[in-house]
């Protein structure tokens, strides 16, 4: 009988965001806008279904990397990500995570090499679900709540006029902050892209 290997894998790259058309181009899917981004710059779609997510393969700089965009929601972003850890055998310190932060004005970038989730949901489901805090992550900025709004309500808010075409130069920024990330290493991520 013949045993199947499973494939070799360097790195799991989880784009956070809700599935489904009523929340594209919201606050809440900076992450699925980074995923589309990245996965365009290298040759790729983000449509196999596997994992709970929407995925594709890779390779950046002789790396072999897993996109995936989780089809799980925000909340149970853990689920896919702890899924496929499982499946690969990877440590979470080769999962890096890019999600919209509404600590940091509009796209603005902030690369850490671990860290508390920051109130952000699904950074707190990946924290519990995969062992820690210890895994490299994109932030991009989505705005601060203003006065009078639900926290809810504005990252479910669309992202409109000028907010939208800066939301999409950032996840350009952000997919090339990510592929520094993966080949240049996190120190060196930082430094550039940090501002």
């Amino acid at each position: 009988m013949l045993f199947q290997k499973k494939p070799n894998l360097d790195w799991i790259v989880a784009f956070l965001g809700n599935p489904g058309s009523k929340y594209e181009m919201t606050r809440h899917n900076a992450g699925f806008l980074v995923g589309d981004e990245f996965a365009k710059a290298q040759g790729v779609k983000l449509d196999r279904a596997k994992h709970r997510a929407l995925t594709a393969t890779c390779s950046v700089a002789g790396q072999k990397v897993l996109l995936m965009k989780p089809q799980t929601f925000m909340n149970l972003s853990g689920d896919a990500v702890s899924e496929a850890m499982r499946f690969y055998k990877l440590p979470l310190d080769r999962v890096a995570v890019v999600s919209d932060d509404i600590h940091l004005e509009l796209g603005r970038l902030r690369l850490r090499p671990s860290g508390s989730a920051g109130g952000h949901n699904g950074l707190r489901d990946i924290i519990d679900k995969c062992g820690g805090e210890g895994f490299p992550r994109v932030r991009v900025g989505v705005g601060a709540v203003p006065p009078g709004w639900d926290q809810a309500d504005w990252v479910l808010s669309v992202f409109r006029n000028q907010d939208a075409e800066d939301i999409l130069r950032a996840a350009a920024r952000a997919a090339d902050a990510l592929t520094c990330l993966l080949t240049r290493g996190i120190d060196e991520a930082m430094n550039r892209f940090n501002a």
